[in-house]
């Protein structure tokens, strides 16, 4: 045990620890239980030693703890490496550092850890709320390590100073903001498992998984229509498309990528401007079909359009679809092959109504048309239930759904639809993506939630191509005419906000999106685009890094240089003191007692004074008050008030 080596004040190190806990809050959720405990124990600890005369721990037992800390997080997360395990080792090793705190190199460690502990709460969130509140925890941060600088502020006093100088740095900031030059991409990476857990869709689909995301109402992406956007029925974005089927899992097999791809549309097509969340996978969402795609984006030959870099930053990109139009790629005798794959066995039911289906249809050219045609309306007729707590499926997947429970979500109704569509040897596929969304009066644009998430079937028709069939649509139009909530039983677990049908709550979640798109859209979303935009309306038609770099160079300099300037002539003017004695002297000097150059204070009230003695008494309090406060230690601000107050009642 040694003993501490300086008395560090409680409340500073209060006022440190709020700070800290701040920083570290966010975190608890993510955090493993034990981690929290160990970071609530040593928290108390510390408090506990500077509430009185204790010891600090011996180095030996810090360093035990260490070790036994980083053992932990390796076998909880099986590294020390990434994300989420550095995180946690960053929490565990400044928790530690509390408890041998002795010197002011010990404190300035410990705030520096604070800083960037409130730095990587943006590796998980990177919203308003997080941003505003680890500002508060930098201000509190900043307020702790004023206030061990000079023991004897107020807490008040050094939050005032914490915050006047962040406000100082702001316009370096800004400018750091906007002419650092931006790379094409991102300027670091992030370990893998920084994207963990964020993607909506999958790469498979098995009845069950898309009920559980129609629970969440996380955005997305977000669209903004050029005109008048189509009606909701025309709203599927396009995603993932499933041609492998086991028989329970489709999966998306292999897709071709579209190298010369034309569309074959017709009628008036809408323009808008897509802004994608950040989701780890290469899809890109487009509304059914996109005639022109973006650059760095590639079209397959199954429709679905890719980004060649993974989506880990939100995307912006401007689109062009037809609401009519002839998909006729992807039905090559390979292709046609694949969409027709079934396993051997299983589902004899659904099996056997198909087959009927094609009796029914015969072999004429429109056969493929007429079983079609029956299986639409056995879908809209069998009187099916859209729910979001389907039933547990067994072996046969699509009979227990078609023929016994009839309760589903679109996964099921779009698997049993293809299913039986290939049992009648009519080539099938499925596609995911979202169908609906909401349109933001606040900003225009439209909203497509996870809660949005869909599937529905395409059936391949010869001359006509590729045509989309929703079962869930047919079965229950309210799904698609008026969204998940109104398609749901009343009692659903849907999201609060989708639940609630009050008008001030729907648009306080409109002024809100609005304003997180903003956000968004010029702060988290201010790329190399973004900046050459903004760039190219001050005169910079193509800046380049060089240009950059020297516009930034200079203008940071002229703001430093400025902001310095105004700091000196405020000092200057703003010192009450010194004010209060320039005036003392100029009442004086009109009446013939001038200062002299090199004359001290003391000297020239004495002077005074013998001048005139009527008014030695208020001359000599005067004097004595100023050298109290310019030269002596107390310089308490009653005291300045109460110089300036006698030096108006001075009249000489």
């Amino acid at each position: 045990m040694n003993p501490a080596s300086i008395n560090l004040p409680l409340a500073n190190l209060l006022a440190l620890f709020a700070g800290l806990a701040l920083a570290a809050s966010p975190h608890t959720e993510r955090l493993p239980w034990w981690v929290n405990g160990w970071l609530a124990l040593f928290f108390s600890l510390r408090i506990w030693i500077a509430t009185g005369p204790r010891r600090l721990p011996h180095r030996a037992w810090l360093v035990v703890l260490a070790i036994g800390g980083a053992i932990g997080v390796f076998l909880t997360y099986r590294t020390i490496f990434g994300r989420d395990a550095g995180v946690t080792l960053l929490v565990l090793l400044m928790s530690l550092k509390l408890l041998e705190l002795k010197v002011m190199r010990d404190i300035f460690v410990v705030v520096y850890l604070a800083y960037f502990l409130a730095l990587t709460n943006f590796f998980y969130s990177q919203t308003m709320p997080t941003a505003a509140l680890m500002l508060v925890t930098v201000l509190l941060i900043s307020a702790s390590l004023v206030s061990f600088n000079d023991t004897s502020r107020r807490l008040a006093d050094s939050l005032r100073t914490a915050a006047i100088l962040l406000l100082q740095a702001s316009p370096v900031m800004l400018l750091l903001f906007f002419l650092f030059p931006r790379m094409p991409g991102p300027l670091w990476g992030l370990p893998q498992d920084a994207f963990a857990g964020v993607t909506g869709l999958s790469d498979s689909m098995t009845p069950g998984t898309l009920s559980n995301l129609s629970q969440s109402d996380a955005i997305a992406f977000r669209a903004k229509f050029t005109g008048n956007p189509p009606s909701r029925r025309g709203l599927y974005w396009r995603g993932p498309v499933f041609w492998d089927f086991d028989g329970k899992t489709w999966r998306s097999g292999f897709s071709r990528l579209n190298n010369d791809y034309q569309l074959d549309a017709s009628g008036q097509p809408f323009d808008y401007e897509m802004t994608l969340e950040p989701h780890n996978r290469n899809w890109l969402f487009a509304l059914d079909l996109p005639a022109r795609i973006p650059p760095q984006a590639r079209m397959t030959q199954d429709y679905q359009l890719l980004s060649l870099p993974q989506v880990r930053t939100r995307s912006r990109y401007l689109l062009r679809s037809y609401p009519q139009y002839r998909a006729s790629a992807g039905a090559e005798a390979r292709d046609l092959a694949i969409a027709l794959r079934l396993p051997r066995n299983g589902n004899p039911r659904a099996r056997a109504l198909a087959e009927q289906w094609r009796a029914n249809a015969g072999t004429g050219p429109d056969s493929n048309a007429a079983v079609v045609r029956q299986g639409i309306e056995f879908f809209r007729n069998s009187r099916f239930e859209y729910t979001l707590t389907p039933p547990l499926l067994g072996e046969n997947t699509v009979d227990e759904f078609v023929f016994d429970s009839k309760r589903g979500f679109c996964e099921h109704f779009s698997s049993a639809f293809a299913f039986m569509m290939r049992a009648a040897n009519v080539p099938a596929r499925i596609v995911t993506g979202y169908q609906g969304g909401e349109l933001n009066p606040v900003d225009g644009y439209m909203e497509i939630r996870q809660a949005d998430a869909h599937a529905w079937s395409e059936v391949w028709s010869g001359n006509d191509g590729w045509l989309r069939v929703d079962p869930t649509a047919l079965a229950v139009p309210l799904r698609v005419d008026s969204g998940l909530a109104a398609a749901v039983p009343q009692n659903s677990n849907l999201p609060l906000l989708m639940r609630v049908d009050a008008e001030w709550m729907r648009s306080l979640r409109f002024n809100w999106n609005a304003l997180a798109n903003k956000w968004n859209q010029w702060v988290l979303g201010y790329n190399f685009d973004r900046q050459r935009e903004m760039l190219t309306l001050f005169g910079m038609e193509s800046p380049d890094w060089r240009s950059l770099a020297i516009l930034l160079f200079w203008s940071t300099a002229a703001v430093i240089g400025l902001t310095a300037l105004w700091l000196l002539g405020r000092w200057r003017r703003d010192d009450p003191v010194q004010r209060a004695w320039t005036d003392f002297c100029r009442k004086l000097a009109r009446t013939g007692i001038q200062r002299g150059p090199g004359e001290g204070p003391v000297d020239f009230g004495n002077r005074a004074e013998s001048a005139l003695p009527q008014r030695a008494g208020i001359i000599a309090a005067v004097v004595a008050l100023y050298v109290q406060l310019r030269y002596g230690r107390d310089a308490a601000q009653p005291q300045a008030r109460r110089l300036r107050k006698l030096v108006r009642q001075f009249r000489p």
